[in-house]
């Protein structure tokens, strides 16, 4: 999958793992990432799969945290939570907010197999272990486009590794070093007092 990194994802990273401000960084990237992901679907249908998108984004916030105590690099530990959501808009026949194209799910899958069947995550259940015991909202599925998909956001031809377009636009295959330096404060939702916004 092709994918993003710069200095707000290695932030991000270190604010998760983190006492106080992870809660903050949560919900953030649980809003950034429904958004996104909403504004590819088509208008009559965003309102109804908000929450869904919510609930599902939070779950895999904590699939991205165990991935990276499993040892996976910043790329490898957030490609593994995109796929986990692109499977799911595969079950639901969302496929225009799809990243891959359907005929890559299964190879994309494979990738990180091992780390799945550990978590019991599957196609037909993306969240597999990370699901929550209250179950996540249901959102409408459009099954009918998976006859003739159309995904305009997919690109195709990056489903042996992880293409990570860094902050300079260059592209690199498993993406960057980690910077020595890493201010969380620069993660997404991270008050401006974190520690007056705690008390």
């Amino acid at each position: 999958m092709k994918i993003r990194q710069n200095v707000r994802h290695w932030a991000a990273k270190q604010a998760l793992t983190a006492p106080v401000v992870s809660g903050y960084v949560n919900d953030k990237l649980v809003d950034i990432h429904t958004s996104v992901f909403s504004d590819r679907a088509d208008p009559d249908r965003r309102a109804e799969r908000k929450a869904h998108l919510d609930d599902f984004f939070d779950a895999t916030m904590d699939t991205y945290v165990a991935a990276l105590e499993d040892g996976f690099p910043e790329a490898e530990a957030r490609e593994i939570t995109h796929a986990q959501a692109n499977f799911d808009f595969y079950n639901h026949g969302w496929t225009e907010m799809m990243e891959f194209p359907v005929d890559e799910v299964e190879t994309h899958y494979d990738r990180y197999a091992d780390f799945f069947q550990k978590y019991d995550i599957t196609i037909d259940d993306p969240l597999g272990e990370f699901r929550p015991a209250a179950g996540i909202t249901e959102a409408p599925s459009t099954p009918g486009k998976l006859d003739d998909p159309e995904h305009p956001h997919a690109e195709g031809g990056f489903a042996d590794d992880v293409y990570v377009e860094t902050g300079d636009g260059e592209l690199v295959v498993g993406g960057g070093e980690e910077p020595e330096q890493v201010d969380v404060a620069e993660a997404p939702g991270v008050p401006d007092d974190a520690d007056e916004a705690d008390a």
